[in-house]
């Protein structure tokens, strides 16, 4: 209780200290090609503005919460909030799309693509197709469809969307007889991660439309409570532009952040010939290339011959990159992987005045330090970078991981609930489609595998816990920069892609969610119905600075299992707009019956 008390005084002293942080943030806007002048830019419920120079530079007095506002005419407004370390906020804008006022169609009853996708959202009878859009109030076939507001707030099992919505829609492993699959149920299946396909008609599997991009298999993948709209097709007349793609009917789904395609190249035809055109065309930056980017001074470490040479060539740099904490992780990071643990303790130490009023800095050191396996020093610099942000809700999810690490699983436990204890006070927003739906997943997890350690043996017996319905991998990604934009690309063993865009172009809801809330990770699960390597990449865009933001990879394997085990990987992203090879994962033939 004591802890709980200096926790929540720590939280209260660093909410008003808010209003006493007052620095001048900085930066320049322009359009993705040139400098912007004459931009509006603004503090939401405050009198302060200002306006961007000839150079598109600016320079605004803003504290942290406070919200920046860029208007441009012409250009999509975008709103960016302060966090702690906010300093320099380089901000793109882009054109406006305008509707066209008094404009009469006097030839032709074609809907143009640009139009239909202007109305989208508003108008329920539109559905996003690889063929475009489709008006299904002209569909001369039957469509049934699910919006977003039927969806249960906090649902994240798509099978639980899908089962019993659709009339005719049964679910079921691939190969399975209809007349082994009963109405809604699941004949011979214990939960819901053992679903591998949708019937619609006949024995053939449904094929899923998701954004324009065709899948054979359950799509896993897709974040529920980012769905904006799903449509099935059961009839030949509806599907048969899909060849035999679609011979089993198709699920198309339209995702609230899921990019446009109106904008291809091409006439219809062109489309239907590209029918499988998400495939991955194997365009990436390796290992091997990146290493090839590298800083000079990374270059000459890594050509030294000796580490008496390597520690010259650091002392030759350090002095040059004296304030440069990005240099300081480098280098660390160099020696430790050489073995001079010693030297590099030390290089951290002696900078350590870099790293230790940061948050977003020591978030990088405790991602080094975990993916070392240190985790006694992944702790501490968690709990420093905690102290800092203890307004964060993933700085009680951090932290209680990390004692997770360290075997101590009753404070995990602790921690886990202090955050519930804090949003049901009202002091964090429940955001039930993005963090509490990982850090629930994470405290089931740490109760289901170490129930006794934190329950007792006797307690543990008494209480039921909730089974984990997946069971394959799940991917954990967090990013120590919240201001970094990026899109996540997944590429299954067939080639085929799939891609998160978290930027505020694409995404600015989700992104100022994470802000309002205090996190920056986001969870994946890969089930084991397609067999073979998937491939994890990453297009970087950047984080309104000049510095390079740090990734975080958690890969679990055989997730919920007591056989489950994890990796940790952690990538410095410094290259932006280009495609990025992260990791591959293999995975094995899955087995349908236990």
């Amino acid at each position: 209780m004591k802890i709980l008390q200096t926790t929540l005084l720590i939280f209260l002293t660093v909410s008003i200290s808010y209003s006493q942080d007052l620095r001048m943030v900085m930066g320049t806007v322009s359009n993705g090609n040139g400098p912007l002048n004459s931009v509006d830019i603004s503090v939401a419920n405050d009198d302060t503005k200002t306006i961007t120079q000839d150079d598109g530079s600016y320079r605004i007095p803003a504290k942290t919460g406070d919200v920046l506002t860029y208007n441009s005419q012409g250009m999509e407004p975008v709103q960016i909030k302060v966090e702690d370390v906010t300093r320099v906020l380089n901000v793109d804008l882009s054109p406006r799309m305008e509707k066209l006022k008094n404009v009469t169609v006097t030839k032709g009853k074609r809907r143009n693509a640009q139009g239909l996708n202007t109305k989208f959202r508003k108008k329920k009878d539109l559905i996003n197709t690889v063929f475009g859009p489709l008006d299904l109030s002209r569909a001369t076939y039957t469509v049934r469809t699910l919006e977003s507001d039927q969806i249960l707030q906090g649902e994240y099992n798509l099978v639980n969307v899908l089962r019993g919505r659709f009339p005719g829609l049964t679910l079921g492993a691939s190969g399975l007889s209809r007349n082994n699959r009963l109405g809604r149920g699941l004949v011979g299946f214990t939960g819901s991660a053992n679903v591998r396909s949708v019937f619609l008609r006949g024995d053939a599997p449904a094929a899923f439309d998701i954004d324009g991009q065709l899948f054979r298999d359950f799509p896993y993948f897709l974040d529920v409570q980012n769905i904006q709209r799903i449509a099935i097709i059961p009839s030949l007349a509806g599907t048969i532009r899909y060849g035999s793609f679609g011979r089993g009917g198709v699920v198309i789904i339209n995702t609230k952040t899921g990019s446009s395609w109106f904008n291809r190249k091409g006439d219809s035809n062109e489309k239907e010939l590209k029918l499988y055109d998400n495939y991955f065309d194997g365009t990436v930056l390796t290992a091997e290339n990146i290493q090839q980017g590298a800083p000079s001074y990374l270059k000459e470490l890594n050509s030294a011959n000796s580490l008496k040479d390597a520690r010259s060539i650091y002392e030759s740099n350090a002095l040059k990159y004296s304030t440069s904490p990005y240099f300081v992780l480098d280098a660390y990071e160099h020696f430790y992987d050489r073995n001079d643990v010693a030297f590099a303790d030390d290089i951290i130490k002696n900078k350590y005045g870099l790293f230790k009023n940061n948050a977003v800095l020591l978030k990088a050191l405790a991602y080094i330090y975990e993916s070392q396996g240190r985790f006694d020093l992944a702790h501490k610099t968690s709990k420093k970078a905690f102290i800092l942000r203890p307004s964060y809700a993933q700085s009680y999810l951090d932290l209680a991981n990390s004692n997770r690490n360290l075997k101590k699983e009753k404070r995990a436990a602790v921690l886990y609930s202090r955050y519930y204890y804090l949003l049901k006070k009202g002091m964090f927003e429940n955001d039930s489609a993005g963090f509490s739906k990982i850090i629930n997943r994470e405290f089931n997890n740490l109760l289901a595998l170490e129930n006794q350690e934190v329950l007792g043996k006797k307690k543990a017996g008494k209480i039921k816990l909730e089974e984990e319905d997946f069971d394959g991998t799940r991917l954990v990604f967090e990013w120590n920069d919240g201001e970094a934009e990026f899109d996540l690309q997944f590429v299954s063993p067939n080639k085929q892609h799939y891609t998160w865009k978290h930027t505020l172009k694409e995404n600015p809801e989700k992104i100022m969610q994470e802000k309002n809330v205090g996190y920056s990770c986001s969870e994946y699960l890969i089930d084991d119905a397609i067999a073979g390597n998937w491939k994890i990449n990453i297009n970087y865009q950047g984080n309104k600075s000049l510095t390079p933001t740090y990734l975080k990879a958690t890969i679990y394997h055989d997730y919920g299992s007591k056989f489950q085990r994890k990796q940790v990987k952690v990538f410095k992203l410094d290259i932006k707009n280009v495609n990025r090879e992260l990791f591959a994962i293999a995975k094995s033939p899955s087995i349908a019956s236990r």
